[in-house]
């Protein structure tokens, strides 16, 4: 039972963006609704299928053929099915599996394809995120939810209002001129640097790492970079910051699960070769003179990559770089990131300073990163009444194992350092390595 499960849950990650792409191209992007309908249908039938009769040959193939089927029959319920339903049939008889796009001068891969169309310029700027990250990463409503910092009620309102713009355009599948994917290329990177971002740090489940969300953020860039509408410097820059990133997954993660702080990773476990990728990106991404949010989280991803040590770390470098990510991006996010800098520069103390002048509606309370740092800066302060008091509010808000056992692991530490003096200057246990990885896309209202 457990194969097909890990089965299904690999393609709904590998295939619900195809899948969706693929479809939508024969039934038209107003019927978005029924695409992703049948595509989760599909999904859940492999689950039950597979558990009883083991898993196909092709899966893929299994995947679209029973998609296309319950679109089919979606359709032969309708009046207003006359179209539609032919290019399906036919799509039927020359095809066992997802079709591979075939184009000379358009982005050659359906899903691609796909984010461009989930962000057309004339969709609701705070709604193009949400419909991508649902309609071609089949993230649910509670998992866009946490990452765009915001509400499931909020998510849905903004997706529907994607939904209904689209059809009211009765927007096409083909590539746009390159012209129009100017327009587009920013909610673009966002979808792509939200994907990774939830892959380097899962909000929920038992895995802190989900490479194949990364892999796909990193390949669908690649691709990116590889048109000419997206070989820009600030995809050169996202490309590095996934790059130096994925450099350290090897070492992140101990054999059992749990997080490996940055302080206690093995540095010579890091894939020096995403490095240097990382490095030839980041070359790439200096042509210009715009500098994007991607450059500067790239600059501080590479800091750590190059530090020697993590005691060597370049702490004042990276407070300065945060600073200035702040001025292009004002979010509390890179607030809080900044703190935990200066903190490692000047004291737990300087840190508190920086997150108290945040004002009060514009910290993110159910974001348990943020209350996870204040519990950290109270417990290096020798506040441990205060420390608890956060801890155990970012532990209520946790949903992912890794950080549940983190948290717990820390209100373990209070209880042995209660009557212990604690130093003015963060070390020791390092703070949380994650809190790196924790920058989130809040793409419109807020941005970020």
């Amino acid at each position: 039972m457990s194969e097909p499960r890990v089965l299904v849950e690999h393609f709904f990650r590998h295939e619900f963006g195809r899948l969706s792409a693929v479809l939508t191209r024969s039934l038209g992007v107003r019927r978005l609704d029924l695409v992703e309908d049948v595509v989760q249908a599909a999904l859940a039938q492999a689950l039950e299928s597979w558990s009883r009769r083991g898993v196909p040959e092709d899966p893929a193939g299994w995947l679209y053929r029973t998609a296309r089927n319950l679109a089919i029959d979606a359709l032969r319920r309708e009046r207003t099915h006359a179209l539609a339903l032919p290019r399906l049939a036919k799509d039927e008889d020359q095809e066992s599996s997802p079709p591979e796009a075939r184009f000379a001068d358009e982005i050659g891969d359906e899903p691609l394809r796909m984010l461009f169309v989930c962000c057309h310029e004339a969709a609701p700027a705070e709604s193009r995120v949400a419909l991508a990250l649902r309609t071609l990463c089949g993230f649910s409503t509670g998992e866009i939810a946490r990452a765009l910092l915001t509400t499931e009620a909020n998510v849905q309102k903004r997706i529907e209002r994607a939904r209904v713009r689209l059809r009211e355009l009765d927007v096409d599948f083909d590539t746009p001129a390159v012209a129009q994917l100017g327009a587009r290329l920013d909610a673009v990177l966002a979808v792509l640097y939200l994907l990774f971002s939830q892959g380097c740090h899962v909000t929920h489940g038992d895995m802190p790492i989900r490479r194949d969300l990364c892999d796909e953020a990193r390949r669908l860039a690649r691709m990116l970079a590889a048109h000419p509408g997206g070989d820009l410097p600030a995809t050169h820059a996202l490309l590095a910051m996934m790059s130096f990133h994925g450099a350290r997954f090897d070492a992140r993660v101990a054999h059992d699960g749990a997080i490996v702080l940055l302080e206690e990773q093995d540095r010579s476990a890091w894939n020096w070769n995403d490095v240097r990728e990382g490095m030839a990106w980041l070359a790439r991404s200096a042509t210009g003179d715009e500098l994007t949010r991607y450059h500067l989280e790239a600059a501080i991803a590479w800091e750590h990559c190059r530090a020697p040590s993590f005691a060597e770390t370049d702490w004042s470098r990276i407070s300065e770089l945060y600073h200035a990510l702040e001025r292009i991006a004002p979010s509390p996010l890179n607030t809080l990131n900044r703190a935990v800098a200066e903190a490692y520069s000047h004291g737990p103390r300087a840190g508190l300073d920086r997150l108290s002048a945040v004002p009060p509606e514009d910290v993110p309370a159910r974001y348990p990163g943020w209350h996870l740092v204040i519990g950290e800066l109270h417990f290096r302060l020798g506040r441990h009444p205060a420390a608890e008091r956060a801890w155990r509010e970012a532990l209520r808000l946790t949903t992912a194992r890794a950080d549940a056992e983190f948290l717990r692991r820390r209100l373990r530490e209070i209880e042995s350092a209660t009557h212990r003096e604690t130093p003015d200057k963060v070390g020791g246990t390092a703070i949380n390595d994650e809190l790196w990885e924790r920058e989130r896309v809040g793409y419109d209202p807020r941005p970020t």
